[in-house]
C-alpha cells in the first residue's frame, strides 16, 4: 500500500524501528533525523523521498561536505537513510536504494581507551570521598557497578532492583535489541548497593515520596539519565589528578581488558559484554596485545 507523503513513510520507519526491531527511543530519533535532514535538501528541488535518485544523493554529500561535518557523522547518516530505503523497498514502496552506490570506507577503529590500576584506585578513592554528603554513596555505587559488570551507561540507569539477584550474586540485564544476559557480581558491589540504599536512597525516596524501583535516583528521588552519570564522573574527575578525558564508557572497557588479561577467553568476555558479534569484541585482544608490547619495549633490556 502506498503511503501518501513522507511524513508518513518516516512514521512507519519509526514504528517498524521501535516494535519490531525493539530500537530504544534514543536511536529510533536518532534515525529520523537523519531522514529528516536528507529531506530537507530534497526540498530545495521540489522533490520527495520517493523521488530520491543518485544526483540528490551526490549533492546531500555535497551539503554535508560544505557544512564541515565529521567522517563518521555522514557514514552515520547514510547508514540511516540505506536503512530507511531498504525498508521501503521490502515493503513494495520503491524498486531501488538511492544510497545503494554510495561507499565511504571507515576510519581503522581507534583501540578503546581503559584506566590503568593506579587510575583506578583515585577514581575509587574520589568518588567515595566525595563532597556532595549522601550522594557520594550512589556515585561510588555507580562506578563500582559500571566497572564489576562491564554494564553499558544505558543499562546502568534503567537498571531495578527486581533485576537484581543478591543472593546467587547474578543480574539480569535487558541490553541492545532488548536482549537478555545474565552478569555475575561480587562482594564490593554488594557493600557499596547496600550502603548506598540504605543511607542514601531511603532516606531521598522517603524525603520526596517516590516509590519507583530504579536502583540509581539523582537528588529527587526520580530515575537517573545517562547525562547524568557522565555528569557525576566529570565532577569526581575533576577532584583527581587524572588529565585525561574520561567517559563512562571507558569502565566497560577497563572490564573488558583486565578479563583478558588475566585469562578470560574471548567468548564469555563477549557474554558478558553482550556483542552480538565477536569481531566487536576481539577489538580489546588488540589492547592487551599492544599493552604487553609497551611493556615488553619498557622493561626488557634486549626489546
Amino acid at each position: 500500500m502506498q503511503k501518501n507523503n513522507d511524513i508518513e513513510l518516516i512514521n512507519w520507519f519509526m514504528d517498524y524501528l521501535l516494535d519490531e526491531r525493539q530500537y530504544s527511543n534514543n536511536t529510533a530519533m536518532a534515525y529520523k533525523s537523519d531522514i529528516l535532514d536528507f529531506k530537507e535538501s530534497l526540498s530545495d528541488e521540489n522533490r520527495n523521498l520517493h523521488q530520491a535518485d543518485d544526483l540528490d544523493v551526490s549533492n546531500y554529500l555535497t551539503i554535508l561536505k560544505k557544512k564541515n561535518e565529521s567522517r563518521n557523522t555522514i557514514i552515520r547518516k547514510i547508514s540511516s537513510l540505506r536503512s530507511f530505503y531498504k525498508f521501503l523497498i521490502r515493503n513494495n514502496e520503491l524498486e531501488e536504494n538511492p544510497f545503494d552506490d554510495v561507499n565511504l570506507k571507515k576510519h581503522p577503529n581507534h583501540l578503546p581507551r581503559f584506566f590503568y590500576e593506579k587510575e583506578l584506585y583515585e577514581l575509587f578513592n574520589s568518588a567515595k570521598n566525595g563532597e556532595n554528603g549522601q550522594l557520594a554513596l550512589r556515585n561510588y555505587a555507580i562506578i563500582e557497578l559500571l566497572y564489576d559488570t562491564g554494564m553499558r551507561v544505558s543499562e546502568c540507569v534503567n537498571l531495578s532492583y527486581r533485576d537484581i539477584d543478591f543472593d546467587n550474586r547474578i543480574i539480569n540485564v535487558i541490553g541492545k535489541g532488548n536482549k537478555q544476559r545474565y552478569l555475575p557480581f561480587g562482594k564490593y558491589l554488594i557493600k557499596a548497593l547496600d550502603e548506598y540504599k540504605k543511607k542514601c536512597r531511603n532516606e531521598i525516596m522517603n524525603k520526596y515520596q517516590k516509590t519507583h524501583d530504579f536502583v540509581f535516583i539523582n537528588q529527587y528521588g526520580d530515575q537517573l539519565t545517562s547525562r547524568g552519570i557522565e555528569y557525576i564522573l566529570d565532577d569526581i574527575v575533576k577532584r583527581t589528578s587524572l588529565t585525561t578525558n574520561i567517559h563512562p564508557h571507558m569502565l566497560r572497557h577497563t572490564f573488558a581488558t583486565q578479563m583478558l588479561n588475566n585469562g578470560a577467553d574471548l567468548r564469555t568476555v563477549q557474554e558478558l559484554l553482550g556483542h552480538s558479534s565477536l569481531s566487536t569484541t576481539q577489538i580489546y585482544t588488540h589492547v592487551t596485545n599492544e599493552h604487553l608490547l609497551r611493556d615488553y619495549n619498557k622493561f626488557f633490556p634486549r626489546s
